[in-house]
């Protein structure tokens, strides 16, 4: 049976990457050019979005990556993802089973 694989494309990145390489990352070598000039001006105005640290030349990845799993709703704790649509606290029945533990009978 195929394992699946979790590495992540961050894992290849040094500790602060420059914008070329956290797109690269993100989007592929392809595409990543064309992606930082169109897509990322737009993201550094995304609350959360990491500065570049000026003394290390790049942004944090571990920053990035934090961005991208909270922006895009991924959990963290090993979970596969959140449930799809809101919560209905209405359709919680009670429970059906017959409850007499702790009643005499």
């Amino acid at each position: 049976m195929a394992q699946v694989s979790s590495a992540s494309p961050f894992d290849h990145l040094p500790l602060f990457a420059t914008d070329l390489e956290i797109a690269e990352a993100i989007v592929g070598k392809e595409r990543a050019a064309k992606w930082v000039k169109e897509r990322m001006p737009a993201l550094v105005k995304v609350p959360g979005w990491p500065e570049v640290d000026e003394f290390h030349g790049g942004r944090p990845v571990p920053l990035v990556r934090l961005f991208y799993n909270n922006w895009m709703g991924m959990p963290t704790g090993g979970a596969i993802g959140l449930p799809r649509g809101r919560e209905r606290p209405e359709a919680w029945g009670k429970s059906r089973r017959n409850n007499t533990a702790g009643r005499a009978v």
